[in-house]
């Protein structure tokens, strides 16, 4: 098996299956060759970095995998004032990123105008794009934080099997919401759109993965973050795959393993299928492999790395899974350490809001 010598985005999903299956790592320098070929043709080498500031753990969902599940009793929850969030801005502003990110559980004691106010705040006083991660609201609420300034909103798919989606996302009794479709109408407000997948989530086949990393090219992201998947311990689906001698219901050659070197793949094809995109080398690759995860992650095809603005008080109450990266380093130490590792692999920190590149502004 091997990759075409012309840079090729039309790559198939049995193809896309046969390099998720591959394991020899001589046989996959190609495939990062060619991400990373196609990564500094579309976005050029300077990495960006998103400020992300974790403003809530409070979340209404029961998802069987996450620490932040509103059956959590054991989590201390939090809610950040509007000024620790715009405290954080401020060090985002001095530490010279280009965009915050600001995520939560789906938490409606983040009301509608709440948000509105701080959305308005940051981009009345700051250059800063902002992005969004709050789960699935209602679309008069993101229509009003559209309007307020917001540039980005993230919303990961995290599979496209129905029946694999509702064991781990059971929706919350009277709400139904197709993601793919919200993703459809994020976009048509105007956002930037961001979307992914879980890797190795159990029950995921490689043909599955692989049909949805065919679904970013049909989607047309403008960011896409995978990773791979994590199950608090004290979940519901923490605890199952404690008693499975697998870890699966399902023969252990079809499922997807949760493995970095999955994740690298899963990059790398991305990077395939979707060369313009905004790709993170996210946080969960970082605490798989501490000491050079986010590095191998950029050197695959990824182009974003997300420092922590976050008060360190409340960063291990967003748990969403145990073991996070960075737990414990302040917001200073945690852009330092990145721009270190980014100067370490030849790569340069991104300046300006780094949107998505499109065609006719494609760095070369």
């Amino acid at each position: 098996m091997q990759l075409d010598e012309k840079i090729n985005t039309t790559i198939d999903g049995q193809t896309i299956a046969a390099w998720l299956r591959q394991t020899d790592e001589k046989r996959l320098e190609p495939l990062w060759k060619k991400a990373d070929t196609l990564r500094h043709q579309h976005v050029g080498d300077q990495v960006h970095l998103r400020g992300l500031i974790e403003i809530s753990n409070h979340c209404t969902r029961q998802c069987t995998y996450c620490g932040l599940r509103a059956g959590n009793a054991d989590l201390q929850r939090y809610r950040m004032t509007e000024t620790e969030i715009m405290d954080c801005v401020e060090k985002a502003v001095a530490f010279g990123y280009g965009t915050v990110v600001m995520q939560a559980g789906e938490d409606y004691g983040l009301t509608r105008d709440y948000l509105t106010t701080i959305i308005r705040r940051i981009k009345e006083s700051t250059p800063l794009a902002v992005t969004l991660s709050m789960g699935e609201r209602p679309l008069d609420d993101l229509e009003a934080w559209r309007h307020a300034g917001a540039d980005r909103y993230l919303l990961r798919f995290e599979t496209s099997n129905k029946d694999l989606y509702e064991r781990i996302h059971p929706s919350r009794p009277g709400q139904q919401y197709d993601r793919l479709e919200m993703l459809q109408r994020i976009g048509e407000l105007g956002y930037e759109v961001g979307s992914g997948v879980m890797i190795g989530i159990p029950g995921q086949t490689y043909e599955s993965l692989a049909a949805d990393i065919c679904l970013f090219r049909s989607l047309d992201l403008d960011m896409i973050g995978v990773g791979p998947f994590i199950a608090h311990p004290g979940t519901p689906l923490g605890l199952e795959l404690t008693k499975q001698p697998n870890g699966t219901r399902i023969d252990t050659q079809d499922q997807v393993p949760d493995t970095e070197l999955m994740a690298y793949k899963v990059i790398a094809l991305t990077r395939l299928v979707c060369p313009q995109a905004n790709i993170p080398s996210t946080t969960a690759l970082a605490t798989i492999n501490t000491a050079t995860g986010r590095e191998l992650g950029l050197s695959r095809g990824a182009n974003v790395v997300m420092p922590n603005l976050t008060p360190v008080k409340y960063r291990e109450l967003y748990e969403i899974y145990p073991g996070k990266a960075c737990i414990n380093e302040t917001a200073q130490q945690c852009q330092r350490c990145l721009r270190g590792r980014i100067a370490s692999i030849g790569r340069t920190v991104g300046t300006g809001r780094g949107d998505r590149a499109r065609s006719e502004d494609k760095k070369v």
